[in-house]
């Protein structure tokens, strides 16, 4: 009898009799369309459970009530230029967006409620494509190759201020890499660890929040300047996914899907040659044991339960990015709407 009840008492405190983490099998999503305008959204950021921020083109900005379904939009405009917006991030304390092309152009939450200027890199070949934080003070926003490496910018004080690394912190670039600005998806950030996912093919890799990096290589496709890792997730420090492929090629299939399970120690192809072809952005499903992954395009979306092996399109509606609120609920951001996805 003690012994039961001993045992009953370690599955109420560590939950592994209760809460076994599986794939969901789904075979439906539905979609509802809670945004509409003409801007293109490619940057989307929970800052809590009830609101989603976003920023896009034409310098448009702002915030989801997920509760009442009230949008809140503004227009940044930077000496009469109209930023276009493909990266947001968040701390406890603040909102970012950073926009892509000379001017780049870091924009932070202000004391007077304002969005304020923060960081502005001028200059040849000056494009940056995503941004995330460690956390509510450390974070890292990355570009294209310039001086001969990747474009890397770091705070350490909560976003007020940023310095790029030194090219002699870095590994040197392959020709003119870059990474994909399609969804906000090519950094991804676990604890202390950090993967850039490049427009080469291959992975730059911190284990210490950016002080110190080495080059993870893949199989995946790279040939043209269309091809690359255009988005990558991890489900935990080991198992981890990445696709790509070529927007120019959306049906090409070959070589542009690629998993780990030694958290990017090696790199290995999955489901060549078969569907999907490119995709802008992967997500793991919450609480699926890493087993359940969609992806999405404007060719449409597609799902997995088998760790990325094989998948099966849900709908040919296209979005460029998607993020998880809960293992059953995601919103997804596109050309001119963001809408709620439910699966089932």
């Amino acid at each position: 009898m003690k012994k039961s009840l001993y045992a009953l008492l370690l599955c109420t405190l560590f939950f592994s009799c209760t809460e076994q983490k599986q794939s969901h099998d789904y075979t439906v999503v539905t979609i509802e369309t809670i945004f509409e305008d003409s801007v293109s959204i490619r940057a989307i950021e929970f800052l809590d459970a009830n609101t989603l921020a976003f920023a896009g083109s034409k310098g448009i900005y702002g915030t989801v009530d997920l509760q009442t379904g009230k949008t809140r939009t503004n227009t940044m405009v930077h000496d009469s230029l109209l930023p276009e917006f493909r990266a947001v991030a968040h701390t406890n304390a603040d909102f970012f967006m950073l926009s892509v092309a000379d001017p780049a152009l870091l924009y932070k939450t202000g004391d007077n409620g304002k969005m304020e200027l923060v960081y502005k890199e001028e200059g040849e070949g000056v494009f940056y494509d995503a941004m995330q934080f460690w956390n509510d003070q450390e974070g890292i926003a990355i570009g294209d190759t310039t001086k001969g490496c990747l474009s890397i910018i770091i705070t350490r004080d909560g976003g007020q201020t940023w310095n790029r690394l030194s090219c002699n912190q870095l590994p040197e670039s392959i020709g003119n890499e870059g990474a994909f600005a399609a969804s906000n998806t090519n950094i991804e950030l676990i604890g202390d660890h950090t993967w850039i996912a490049t427009t080469g093919g291959r992975l730059l890799f911190s284990a210490d929040r950016g002080l110190t990096w080495t080059v993870q290589k893949t199989p995946i496709i790279k040939d043209k300047e269309t091809q690359g890792i255009y988005s990558i997730d991890f489900y935990d420090l080991n198992n981890g996914y990445g696709i790509g492929g070529d927007f120019t090629e959306p049906d090409a299939n070959k070589a542009n899907k690629i998993t780990t399970t030694n958290g990017g120690t090696s790199w290995s192809s999955i489901a060549d040659g078969q569907a999907p072809g490119y995709k802008s952005c992967v997500q793991y499903i919450p609480n699926s044991g890493s087993q359940d992954l969609i992806a999405v395009g404007f060719t449409g979306v597609t799902y997995s339960n088998d760790q990325g092996a094989s998948w099966k399109e849900l709908t040919d509606e296209g979005f460029y990015t998607i993020r998880f609120l809960d293992k059953k609920t995601a919103y997804a951001a596109g050309k001119y709407r963001i809408a709620k996805l439910t699966f089932q």
